[in-house]
């Protein structure tokens, strides 16, 4: 190998040396804000305000494409470019949705997987406090209480009372 490949090579390969970027026809997006743009437009077309706007829109293309001066309609009566339009915001609109919609899936996953966490950990401490109450209650058995000590005293001092009689 010449000497002024082997260099090539070895700068090639170095760590501290950050490699040439790609040139790719595939341009670059930002995947997260493409999916929150998506998450917009779907929420805003689930909206009443979308239907009205929808509504309002087709009725005066409608209107308009009926009563207006014939030279000013643009598309006559099977209203095939108001199919079209409407065809082709559909086609939008499904996608964007579904997109919209797994992005959900995928946060609500990660709820549930945090929640799964939680509830096990709840569930951890509730057992263990449990174990903790069980125990106290078996040392708290065990000791002896001021009603016991004094019935104890009062039955020694009877025998006492007793012994003293007989002596």
């Amino acid at each position: 190998m010449p000497r002024d490949d082997r260099r090539m090579f070895r700068t090639s390969t170095r760590l501290d040396v950050p490699k040439e970027t790609r040139r790719t026809f595939v341009p670059a997006y930002d995947a997260d804000a493409f999916g929150r743009l998506s998450e917009r437009i779907a929420r805003f077309l689930g909206t009443g305000r979308f239907l009205v706007y929808m509504t309002a829109t087709i009725l005066f293309w409608v209107c308009w494409n009926i009563f207006a001066p014939e030279s000013l309609r643009f598309d006559q009566y099977p209203f095939i470019f108001l199919t079209l339009a409407l065809s082709l915001q559909a086609s939008y609109a499904a996608p964007l949705i579904l997109l919209a919609q797994n992005r959900q899936e995928a946060r609500d996953r990660v709820q549930y997987e945090r929640d799964r966490d939680v509830d096990a950990r709840t569930r951890a401490d509730m057992e263990f406090l449990a174990r903790e109450m069980a125990s106290l209650r078996m040392a708290v058995g065990e000791v002896a209480t001021r009603d016991f000590i004094r019935s104890e005293l009062r039955s020694l001092l009877a025998d006492l009372d007793r012994a003293d009689d007989r002596v």
